[in-house]
């Protein structure tokens, strides 16, 4: 390692991950839908937050519309 750099000959790269970046938020989700993601989580290797992350992904690209019904 050396012990100064010179910046300006750095050849600076952009951040390859820049367009994937997330945001952070907090959310109140039912015991019941953690439960699930968490169980899934288990069969898959794939963090729980990472499964829901993927599922709202996959219903935003494909736009999908809310269909609820009350009984």
């Amino acid at each position: 390692m050396r012990k100064e750099y010179d910046i300006e000959k750095l050849n600076p790269r952009r951040n390859p991950y820049a367009k994937r970046l997330k945001s952070k938020v907090t959310m109140n989700l039912s015991d019941v839908a953690i439960l699930y993601f968490k169980e899934q989580s288990g069969v898959t290797g794939i963090p729980y937050q990472t499964l829901i992350d993927l599922y709202l992904m996959d219903c935003a690209q494909k736009k999908r519309k809310l269909q609820m019904s009350w009984k």
